[in-house]
């Protein structure tokens, strides 16, 4: 079969037809998707590379590189990292680099393609690796991404600017001219929450607010990736929200997995968003968010930047394996603000 036949099928250009079999890489992936189904429906096999005409990819072999979530199954509550990956795949694409998630149910456990070295480079989210595991990754180019890392750890790493987001949700309150803040939380032992919340308290003495913590239990058997917080722990949140003295009409939810529950116990408890407090989310995650009763302000951590970031990062390391020094990154939050915060709050 002719390119041209391919084309009129696929309703695309000849050229395109020539791009998808010579360079797919400068190819959008919704065309190449679209040339490549009309060729595997026509059972059209492309001319042998060293008979083609035409400019050929002189690009260096794709890069195998696996994201390994390290204390958690494969399961549905991390489908947000394939979806940031699918945002950024035509920039991956070509860059070269062929991703793979890889799963472990305890730091102490490796993936079977990290300990037989069939990786070019390994992204590690979710827990801290064990110190035997770190060790077994000696040789391998291997980059920290997001947070719950120790401040013992020794690698590069990319992460949200924590500190950043806990200021920036105490200047924020105290520009609503509230006069009492808090910071809420089940999750105090998670590091992000930790960096996040510290953050929050010492820019509000700095401002002088009034900064009540209201943290629940950690629980540090239990993976953060894991863990669901129930409506109870909401519900003792927003009892000690409510008879704190003075009672915080600031108040900041550093991460945003439980705010529905704990909103919805706010309002059980007779307070109201907008008349007895304003809030304002570390996080924002759109599927949470927009399920919201009230949409209160919120720090982006911009994860497309960040998974964009943390893949450059790994594929300079594959590239750089003699550059010594640890490379640490962290990308700044963006404040989203929704009409109904134009006003100003004098509580």
């Amino acid at each position: 079969m002719l390119i041209a036949e391919i084309a009129r099928r696929a309703k695309v250009s000849p050229a395109t037809v020539s791009r998808v079999i010579n360079q797919p890489h400068l190819v959008a992936p919704d065309r190449l998707a679209q040339v490549q189904a009309v060729m595997t429906e026509a059972n059209y096999t492309p001319t042998p590379l060293h008979r083609r005409r035409g400019p050929k990819s002189r690009l260096a072999a794709p890069k195998k590189i696996g994201v390994w979530f390290v204390g958690a199954r494969k399961n549905p509550n991390l489908n947000w990292f394939q979806e940031q990956l699918l945002q950024v795949q035509p920039s991956i694409e070509k860059q070269r680099v062929e991703l793979s998630l890889l799963f472990s149910q305890s730091p102490d456990e490796l993936p079977p393609a990290v300990l037989e070295r069939q990786l070019d480079g390994v992204i590690i989210q979710g827990m801290e690796p064990s110190p035997g595991a770190m060790l077994k990754l000696t040789g391998l180019p291997h980059v920290w991404f997001m947070t719950r890392r120790t401040t013992d750890y020794t690698g590069d790493f990319v992460e949200p600017d924590n500190e950043m987001n806990g200021r920036m949700a105490a200047e924020y309150l105290h520009a609503r001219g509230h006069k009492t803040v808090a910071a809420i939380s089940t999750e105090p032992s998670y590091s992000a929450i930790a960096w996040r919340v510290d953050a929050f308290l010492k820019r509000s003495a700095e401002l002088k607010l009034k900064a009540h913590c209201i943290l629940g239990d950690g629980k540090r058997d239990v993976s953060y990736l894991l863990h669901t917080p129930t409506h109870s722990e909401s519900e003792q949140l927003a009892r000690r929200v409510r008879d704190a003295k003075p009672t915080p009409t600031g108040l900041y939810v550093p991460v945003d997995h439980f705010c529905g529950s704990f909103f919805r116990a706010m309002r059980l408890l007779g307070l109201q968003a907008e008349r007895d407090y304003e809030a304002i989310l570390g996080n924002y995650n759109p599927v949470i968010y927009h399920n919201l009763d009230n949409l209160p302000a919120a720090l982006d951590i911009n994860l497309p930047t960040l998974v964009r970031k943390v893949v450059d990062h790994l594929v300079w390391r594959i590239e750089n394996p003699q550059a010594v020094g640890r490379i640490g990154c962290t990308v700044a939050p963006s404040l989203i603000a929704t009409s109904s915060q134009n006003r100003t709050n004098t509580a």
